[in-house]
């Protein structure tokens, strides 16, 4: 694997991000101010669902004496961030499934100044997903922080919802057009790749095509985080289509 350039891949995985996202650097930053804020500059955090570390690489950029934890199932997706960050001794990876009731006893700590977790958390259903806050007010110290940075529907506003989809579909499918990679392209040239054809394919029998979870409103995670045990919990960040939630201990 010393050869793969996993600069490249990580690169490419931001691109197909952004293409859905595109305020997604904007979301990340406000969600480090926030971070430094509240817990300060050398951070521990748990990069939940982190993915290719997209949030762990942000956070150490900024934050170089930060130490991050990250935890997710999908074995390329953690290939790509064991190889990005290998050697770096204030980065773990943990394979954990957040539905396992048991997950956290993976982990190298007991608490986390920061729990982050971006685009990710939509793959679960509610009734997980609220059973997952309640774990993870558990592993929060006093005084910290849990953000997630996701889709978050509100049924109360169809008009605004169709209209904002709309938009969002059409500036999606000219930058398409154009030749930008979407999620099946994306992966389709990772089980493509030597390195990652089998732990995409591992991916694809945990994961299937993609998961069906749920996407409640931001008042949703709010009310369900601070019902968890944090003591405060309100968006701190949106565009049109997402939102960045924040809830202190």
């Amino acid at each position: 694997m010393t050869g793969t350039d996993w600069a490249g891949w990580q690169q490419s995985w931001d691109r197909q991000q952004e293409w859905y996202m595109p305020d997604r650097e904007e979301r990340f930053r406000v969600m480090l101010d926030m971070v430094e804020a509240l817990v300060g500059p050398k951070p521990r955090v748990l990069d939940l669902a982190c993915g290719t570390g997209s949030i762990t690489s942000r956070l150490l950029r900024r934050f170089p004496d930060a130490t991050s934890v990250g935890v997710d199932l999908d074995p390329a997706l953690l290939a790509i961030a064991e190889g990005s960050f290998a050697g770096d001794e204030r980065v773990t990876f943990v394979t954990a499934d957040l539905k396992d009731p048991a997950w956290a006893a993976s982990l190298p700590y007991d608490t986390y100044d920061a729990v982050l977790t971006a685009t990710a958390l939509h793959w679960l259903h509610s009734g997980p997903l609220e059973a997952l806050y309640g774990q993870l007010a558990g592993l929060v110290r006093e005084g910290g922080v849990l953000m997630n940075a996701d889709h978050m529907i509100d049924e109360g506003t169809p008009r605004i919802n169709a209209a904002e989809r709309a938009q969002r579909h059409a500036r999606m499918d000219r930058e398409k057009a154009a030749g930008v990679l979407d999620w099946a392209d994306w992966w389709a040239l990772a089980a493509a790749d030597p390195v990652l054809a089998a732990p995409t394919a591992r991916r694809f029998e945990i994961y299937g095509e993609h998961a069906d979870g749920d996407m409640p409103s931001a008042g949703w995670h709010a009310q369900t985080l601070r019902a968890a045990g944090f003591g405060e919990a309100r968006p701190v960040w949106a565009s049109p289509s997402d939102t960045l939630l924040l809830a202190v201990k």
